[in-house]
């Protein structure tokens, strides 16, 4: 990094807000590369394994991850070339349509882009240049592809959720947004809280009422936040996945047994959480105070 942008990111917070918010529509860019094929990736990989459990032979597939094949539109196969692949403005620019067939373009898109770039540069302003705003962005990021891929598959994949968890407690080993010995109790609350709801929901009922993928979320925002934030996270969490819950029967007459994901709205309370949580925190103590 040269001196003169080293310089422009510690004393200028405008360019650092705005190449916050300018790689955070890059990284909303991939991200619908990661919601998407990453749960394809994970079907494959158990499907090999039970290929290989039941002595059967593999089938051969062309290979398929991240990077490779390129991405193209799903209904004509139309290469996306880098001129259609920029973020927000080739969505206005191609009206929402495939250059090649005319397709409509999922609105998921530009709003998995905006919502990366917004949130990344809302987080550059609130903690400024330095370890806490540069981490943000990655606990922004991890938060936005765990929401969508829990509400398309209602999986939290280990591949983000784990490497999240152990990066919260090495960031806090020199404390960027808490001790490390909040953060280490934040990361066994988190999970044993969730494990506990799960198994006596289980004993009560024979169901299983969440995946283990949410644990594993709760466990890796306490181990960024610490366990002080815990109950405000499962709060907000809650009281949201209750209201869209609801709404969902009675407005959209969806069943009961259908089952909601719960991840995005432990990400969305370990947002509110990341920025606001000890003000929040602050203000709900003020009024217990007689």
């Amino acid at each position: 990094m040269s001196d003169l942008m080293l310089t422009l990111l510690q004393y200028s917070p405008a360019f650092f807000i705005s190449l916050a918010g300018i790689l955070g529509l890059l990284v909303g860019s991939f991200l619908n590369v990661v919601i998407y094929r990453l749960p394809k990736m994970m079907e494959r990989e158990w499907q090999a394994q039970c290929a290989e459990l039941n002595e059967k032979p593999l089938a051969e597939n062309a290979p398929f991850n991240l990077l490779v094949p390129r991405s193209a539109c799903p209904q004509c196969r139309h290469p996306i070339s880098a001129l259609e692949n920029i973020p927000l403005l080739s969505y206005v620019f191609l009206r929402g349509r495939c250059a090649g067939c005319g397709t409509p373009i999922s609105l998921r898109y530009p709003i998995v882009e905006a919502v990366s770039g917004g949130l990344s540069a809302f987080a550059a302003w609130h903690f400024g240049f330095g370890l806490a705003g540069i981490a943000a962005l990655f606990f922004i990021w991890a938060l936005v592809a765990l929401t969508f891929i829990d509400f398309d598959t209602q999986l939290l994949p280990d591949s983000i959720t784990l490497p999240l968890l152990w990066l919260g407690l090495l960031l806090n080993l020199n404390g960027a947004f808490t001790s490390l010995a909040n953060a280490v109790i934040g990361a066994a609350a988190g999970y044993l809280v969730l494990w506990s709801v799960y198994w006596a929901f289980k004993l009560l009922t024979g169901k299983e009422g969440m995946g283990f993928g949410d644990f594993k979320l709760l466990a890796a925002i306490g181990a960024w936040l610490g366990w002080a934030l815990l109950p405000l996270v499962i709060l907000l969490s809650s009281l949201v996945g209750a209201v869209v819950g609801i709404a969902l029967i009675v407005l959209a007459k969806r069943g009961r047994n259908i089952p909601i994901p719960f991840g995005p709205y432990l990400a969305g309370g370990g947002l509110i959480a990341l920025f606001w949580g000890q003000s929040l925190t602050q203000s709900y103590l003020q009024l217990l105070a007689p």
